[in-house]
C-alpha cells in the first residue's frame, strides 16, 4: 500500500484525540474500521505507530517521527491548494473572455460591449465556418463561449456537453443588387427567384438542405449556389451575378438591399453556448444579455428588418 495524505490525516487525528474511539468519532468512522486502517498504515511504514493502553494511545518513536513530518506536510499541502485556487482565480480574471463564433456582425458587437464593460480584461476571438469546430473547442475548455447559429429548430453541436441559450431568431432574407427588378418589393416570393443563381457562406449545419427543400416547395431547384466568404457574396450580388441569402440583421451595404421572403420559409437561430463546469458559467448571464442587446441594436439598424417586424403576423419559428 502506498502512503497517502489521508493516511497522514488519520495518524494526526489519532494522536490529537489520544484514543482510537475518539478519533473514530472525529473521522466519522466505526472504531473497528479505524483500527483496521491503522494496521494497514503501520504495515506500510514498517512498525507500530502507537502504543495501546487502558488510558488510550500514545505515539511510539516511529509514530513521533511520522507525526513530525505529517505536521509539516499537511499544512504545506493545504497551503498549496489554497494558493493554487487563488492563482487560478487570478489567472481566469486576467484571461478575460475567449469567444468563438461564425462570421457575422453579432460577434464584433459582442466583443465591443464586453471590452467596454470589462476594460481591464482581455477579449479574444476565434472564427470558423464550422459550428461543430467552435462548439468542440468550448467543450474542451479552449474557448469560453460559442456564438453560433443553427437552421430552424435543429439541435446545436455538442448539445450534451454544453449549455445553449437562444440569443434571438431571425428570418432569412435575400440580398439583391439595387438594380434588381424586385429590389423595391416589400416581400418576395421565393418562387419569383427561380431563375437566379444564389450565393451563401458555407457551414456544416443543415441550412443548405433546408434551402433546397424550401425551393422544392416553391416549385424549382436552384440552378447554382456559390458558397464563399461574406465579402465575395456581397460582390457577387453587387455585380448582379447572384442573389444572396442572409440573416435579417445583415448590415446595410452599398449597392445592395435586403428583402424578406414571403412566409419566412427559412429562419436562423443565434445561440450562445458555454460549458457548465468552467468559470465561464459565472459570467454567462451577463454575456447572454450583452449578446441579446447586440442583436436588438443590429435589428434596429436594418430598415428592411424593422419594416418586416412591423408587418401583421410577422413571426419566425
Amino acid at each position: 500500500m502506498d502512503l497517502e495524505l489521508r493516511h497522514l490525516k488519520t495518524i494526526r487525528a489519532i494522536a490529537d484525540a489520544g484514543s482510537l474511539t475518539k478519533a473514530a468519532t472525529a473521522l466519522g468512522l466505526a472504531q473497528p474500521a479505524l483500527s483496521t486502517q491503522l494496521k494497514r498504515i503501520e504495515r506500510a511504514l514498517g512498525g507500530e505507530l502507537f502504543e495501546r493502553g487502558r488510558s488510550g494511545v500514545r505515539p511510539t518513536p516511529l509514530g513521533e517521527f511520522v507525526l513530525a513530518r505529517a505536521r509539516i506536510v499537511l499544512p504545506a499541502v493545504t497551503g498549496l491548494q489554497e494558493e493554487a485556487e487563488r492563482f487560478t482565480r487570478g489567472w481566469q480574471d486576467r484571461r478575460g473572455f475567449r469567444l468563438g463564433g461564425t462570421h457575422g456582425p453579432l460577434l464584433g458587437g459582442l466583443v465591443d460591449r464586453l471590452a467596454a464593460a470589462h476594460p481591464d480584461q482581455a477579449v479574444s476571438t476565434y472564427t470558423s465556418w464550422s459550428e461543430r469546430e467552435i462548439a468542440a473547442q468550448v467543450a474542451d475548455a479552449r474557448l469560453d463561449f460559442a456564438l453560433v447559429g443553427t437552421c430552424g429548430a435543429s439541435m446545436p453541436p455538442e448539445n450534451e456537453r454544453l449549455v445553449w441559450r437562444e440569443v434571438a431568431r431571425d428570418p432569412v432574407f435575400v440580398m439583391l443588387t439595387t438594380g434588381h427588378p424586385l429590389a423595391g418589393a416589400t416581400e418576395i416570393d421565393l418562387a419569383d427567384l427561380a431563375g437566379e443563381a444564389w450565393t451563401d457562406v458555407p457551414g456544416d449545419g443543415c441550412f443548405g438542405d433546408c434551402f433546397t427543400a424550401a425551393c422544392a416547395r416553391a416549385g424549382f431547384a436552384p440552378s447554382s449556389v456559390y458558397e464563399t466568404d461574406t465579402a465575395s457574396c456581397v460582390h457577387l450580388v453587387q455585380v448582379g451575378r447572384a442573389v444572396g441569402l442572409c440573416r435579417a440583421t445583415f448590415p446595410p451595404t452599398g449597392g445592395i438591399v435586403t428583402r424578406p421572403l414571403a412566409g419566412a420559409p427559412l429562419y436562423w437561430r443565434h445561440l450562445l453556448g458555454w460549458h457548465p463546469e468552467t468559470y465561464a458559467h459565472d459570467s454567462a448571464a451577463e454575456v447572454l444579455a450583452l449578446a441579446r442587446a447586440v442583436h436588438a441594436a443590429a435589428a434596429a439598424r436594418s430598415e428592411s428588418y424593422s419594416a418586416w417586424l412591423a408587418l401583421p403576423g410577422a413571426d419566425v419559428g
